[in-house]
């Protein structure tokens, strides 16, 4: 993976999410903390992990090993959320726009939440994060359906593709 193609894959990622937050905000305090049954409770739930997810990623490959992800309760609402998020995908942005290739292809060593060592390229970890990320859009997807909210059209990397082209 290039530097370019992994900057071009973080700010698809910070798309998707950015379109995924417009629709989240459609809901009321209520809808967004409401118990759904799912992997995650709620969407707030399942947003926090998805934030979580990211930040615990970036602090490992700043050397860091969280012993886990933040708790869903610390986003009271959803401002308190985007905004976090909003940050967090700067930070993001700010780290790989400082990447080179030689960079990119050294190995993060961190320990995972199940107490044991990995080390894994960073090029690969940052497919990871992008394609966890679209999972658990889907998740929420669904979710938005269910309390009768539109989702957000096409989310897929291709849809990314298509737009960025077009301006």
């Amino acid at each position: 993976m290039t530097p370019n193609e992994a900057n071009l894959l973080v700010e698809y990622h910070l798309w998707a999410r950015d379109r995924l937050l417009a629709a989240v905000a459609l809901l009321t305090g209520e809808q967004f903390v409401r118990s759904m049954g799912n992997s995650f409770d709620s969407v707030r739930d399942t947003l926090a992990h998805l934030h979580g997810a990211d930040e615990v990623w970036l602090q490992r490959w700043n050397g860091e090993s969280p012993a886990g992800l933040p708790p869903a309760t610390r986003f009271a609402d959803f401002e308190s959320l985007r905004a976090a998020w909003t940050e967090l995908g700067r930070r993001l942005q700010q780290f790989v726009g400082g990447l080179d290739s030689e960079r990119l292809e050294r190995s993060v060593s961190y320990r995972a939440f199940n107490g044991q060592n990995a080390t894994i390229p960073l090029w690969q970890l940052l497919q990871h994060v992008v394609n966890h990320g679209s999972y658990h859009r889907g998740q929420v997807t669904t979710l938005l359906r269910q309390l009768e909210v539109a989702p957000p059209a096409g989310m897929d990397l291709v849809a990314f593709y298509r737009e960025r082209s077009a301006r």
